[in-house]
């Protein structure tokens, strides 16, 4: 699957599409991963994600604009099976944040970036594990069935839902809901955040798709 086109804000129509975007420092390794494992995950349960509206992308605070992705983190994207392929790494900017309908972050750090930078994104802004935690501790049976209302208002009221938790279920730990940083690590680091990152996602892309993964 491609990157989606069009990634300004004006003359686009989002009310069919709902964005998910992932961020950390460089936008090398740990977004990079989480977005192309996402993308397979989301492929995996509806064959394309698209065809449910659902479009996958990712920046960094200080994003390495045009570069490619750390090939430690293609190595552990082909461990999965997922394609790494096209890659580009991307400067965190206003316009992401404003057409994201959901931002996960790598750390806390990355989080309280994304919300300094305004746009009303503190409702809609988590770090990935933080995120994973609150879904887990939502009753599918209350969201929206995608058959009936679509994946997109499942997805916005799985959102909903999790900010509304936020601050009724904390972390065990600060750096519980934090993923570490592999870069310029061996190969056996990044394929235990790899792991980490997949682990996370699992919970996630079922609650948002309503379809559980294949084994």
């Amino acid at each position: 699957m491609t990157a989606p086109e069009g990634r300004g804000i004006a003359g686009h129509d989002d009310s069919d599409t709902f964005r998910i975007l992932h961020v950390s420092t460089g936008n090398v390794c740990r977004s990079p991963i989480t977005e192309r494992l996402t993308r397979h995950a989301l492929c995996d349960r509806l064959g394309d994600p698209l065809g449910g509206g659902l479009i996958v992308e990712s920046a960094g605070t200080w994003g390495h604009e045009g570069a490619p992705m750390e090939a430690n983190a293609e190595l552990v994207l082909a461990d999965f099976g997922a394609d790494y392929s096209g890659f580009v790494g991307r400067e965190l900017l206003d316009e992401h944040v404003i057409r994201a309908d959901l931002v996960l972050t790598a750390t806390r750090d990355h989080r309280a970036q994304v919300i300094s930078m305004g746009h009303s994104a503190g409702l809609r802004t988590f770090t990935l594990k933080e995120f994973t935690r609150l879904v887990r501790a939502i009753d599918p049976a209350t969201l929206p069935d995608p058959r009936d209302e679509g994946m997109v208002e499942r997805a916005r009221a799985l959102v909903r839902a999790a900010a509304a938790l936020r601050g009724w279920l904390l972390a065990p730990s600060p750096d519980a809901d934090e993923v570490n940083d592999p870069y310029g690590a061996p190969i056996t680091f990044f394929r235990s955040i790899g792991d980490e990152i997949n682990q996370a996602l699992d919970p996630v892309v079922t609650a948002l798709t309503g379809v559980a993964a294949r084994r």
